[in-house]
């Protein structure tokens, strides 16, 4: 098996509703084989619309789509027993049990696991004789994504898989996630936890307004953000007693009364200078914070561009 197989490719895709509202606009990207890659965005970036398409419930406006090597839609027989879908919603039958709720599920699916094997993965084998309407949230949630594990699929899509889950339940489906790409399953996320993605994913994708505003690893998309660092001045001192900025490398600061945050894109040198300067002056650093950008800050500064280039697109036109 070629592991850097593309079990998913997508190439200029367009989705358009009804009005003219254009929800995907020409967007282009793959996953490879045992990949765990997350589609993230803000509420209406285009995340849903595309991953129904990817599902095959709908025809795509323009582009070409591939899963497994066919079209999702017109050639859905041949993809929708190799895959796993988990939505947001469930939407079961509140009188059945866990256990008839999932036997009555596996009966459409090819070559179901057996139902105990599929609730023993999610956590869910003691409950199995409780009615669904009895179920929590966040068990309802595992029971969604026990359903989709049914047919142990090659791709599985995971819409929001943890919303509703305690910490714990989050915890234990990140390492069942983990197991299932360890195993060779590949796993396309949505989700609006960035700790999530940024904890799971391979690679990632952000949209906005319907295009791709970043992609990469977690790490590649972070690095093109600026790192911070944060700290209380010193009593009797202020920012203009500080090495010019621009010699220290930072490319933005605030101030919130006596304490400084700095952003810089060499972290270390800044860093560095910054504590010769304390230690020459004798003075502590009190409450000193340096860290990378997190996945959050990189998508909060990525979107806040992208709607930045728009309004400015927009005026221009």
């Amino acid at each position: 098996m070629d592991t850097n197989e593309h079990v998913i490719e997508v190439t200029g895709l367009r989705r358009v509703y009804g009005g003219g509202f254009e929800a995907v606009r020409g967007i282009s990207f793959h996953v490879e084989r045992g990949e765990i890659f997350a589609l993230l965005g803000t509420n209406g970036a285009g995340k849903t619309s595309t991953v129904e398409l990817l599902e095959g419930l709908a025809r795509p406006d323009a582009g070409r789509l591939r899963v497994l090597g066919h079209d999702p839609y017109t050639e859905r027989a041949a993809v929708r027993p190799r895959t796993g879908v988990m939505l947001q919603e469930g939407g079961f039958p509140s009188e059945l049990t866990v256990a008839e709720t999932a036997r009555m599920w596996g009966g459409c699916v090819s070559g179901a696991r057996p139902v105990g094997e599929a609730l023993a993965l999610v956590g869910l084998a003691g409950r199995a004789d409780v009615r669904v309407k009895q179920l929590s949230g966040g068990e309802r949630r595992r029971l969604d994504l026990a359903l989709a594990l049914l047919g142990d699929p090659e791709v599985l899509f995971l819409d929001e898989p943890t919303t509703g889950l305690d910490a714990e339940g989050r915890r234990d489906t990140w390492d069942l996630v983990r197991a299932l790409r360890a195993s060779g399953t590949t796993v396309l996320l949505t989700t609006h936890y960035l700790e999530e993605a940024e904890q799971l994913a391979d690679r990632l994708a952000i949209l906005h307004q319907g295009r791709i505003a970043a992609s990469g690893t977690p790490t590649e998309v972070t690095a093109a953000q600026p790192s911070r660092i944060l700290f209380e001045l010193p009593e009797g001192y202020f920012v203009g007693d500080l090495p010019p900025l621009g010699e220290l490398g930072v490319c933005g600061h605030e101030v919130e009364g006596r304490v400084v945050r700095l952003r810089t894109r060499e972290l270390q040198r800044t860093a560095t200078a910054l504590l010769v300067w304390a230690e020459r002056a004798r003075v502590e650093l009190r409450g000193l914070d340096v860290r990378s950008a997190s996945l959050e800050e990189a998508f909060l500064g990525i979107a806040r561009e992208a709607s930045e280039r728009t309004k400015t697109e927009g005026a221009a036109a």
